[in-house]
């Protein structure tokens, strides 16, 4: 296995970027004890490819064309109880004490999943996110997601106290990626929760969105995916956004003009 694909230096050389191909678990498990900051990220839930078809299996859209990963939109993480808190054990391995964890969920998940994070650490809020704009579903039609906030110790504040927790933030139209997720969505967690010089961790990279992020606020960043397009997808995109501050993925805002005053 091809592991480390993606090394870079910025901001004057303060900064490091590390994007590399693995699976969540043996990436974890090569991170120091204590040496994260900040964990923000998508897991590709195993339950998506199922959930996110339209009746009886039939995909809508530009998805419909199923890759090779067993006929599936991506490659998945197999969301089992025993497999989740095995990613949410070597999350807290890393994680700093006082560090922030953010997890992103859907309805389904959140459910069968969201509550076991009590088990590491301390939750402090589920945060909606509201897509603005409708999307697929058969039992009212789904336009919102969540993300569940959580530290790893008790009395932890956030920067920025003025935030609500519903973010009215547009869904990226005709994605490059399937999960690819608004740059903003991961600007008011980064802002929230770090500092310059910060490490941001996200291991379930995706279309990198996280990274991006990560750059704008002066953090180093360290990420995996176990999908060898995931990765080809963030490197260039890190890559071009560290030369020319130009994000080639995402080059309009998704923030509605009315919601632009809390971020």
């Amino acid at each position: 296995m091809q592991k480390k694909v993606f090394k870079h230096k910025f901001n004057k050389g303060k900064n490091k970027v590390s994007i590399e191909k693995n699976d969540v678990f043996h990436f974890l498990k090569a991170q120091p004890a204590g040496s994260i900051d900040l964990i923000i990220t998508d897991p590709a839930y195993s339950g998506m490819n199922n959930h996110l078809s339209l009746g009886k299996g039939r995909i809508v859209g530009k998805y419909s064309e199923k890759g090779t990963s067993n006929g599936k939109w991506f490659e998945e993480f197999e969301d089992t109880e025993e497999n989740y808190r095995k990613f949410l054990s070597l999350c807290k391995k890393t994680l700093k004490s006082n560090g922030h964890l953010y997890i992103m969920f859907d309805a389904f998940s959140l459910l069968s999943l969201g509550h076991i994070v009590r088990d590491f650490f301390d939750v402090k809020n589920v945060i909606t996110w509201d897509k603005v704009n409708i999307g697929m579903g058969h039992y009212f039609r789904r336009r919102h997601e969540f993300i569940l906030f959580a530290t790893n110790g008790n009395n932890i504040k956030i920067k920025h106290r003025s935030f609500p927790d519903v973010w009215r933030i547009k869904r990226i139209h005709r994605a490059s990626y399937p999960t690819q997720k608004p740059v903003e969505l991961f600007d008011i967690m980064v802002s929230a929760s770090s500092k310059p010089g910060y490490t941001v961790c996200d291991p379930f990279l995706g279309s990198g969105s996280a990274a991006i992020s990560a750059i704008k606020y002066d953090c180093d960043f360290v990420g995996c995916d176990i999908s060898k397009k995931a990765v080809e997808i963030s490197q260039k995109r890190i890559s071009e956004f560290i030369k020319t501050e130009i994000d080639c993925l995402q080059n309009k805002t998704s923030v509605p003009e009315n919601e632009k005053r809390f971020w």
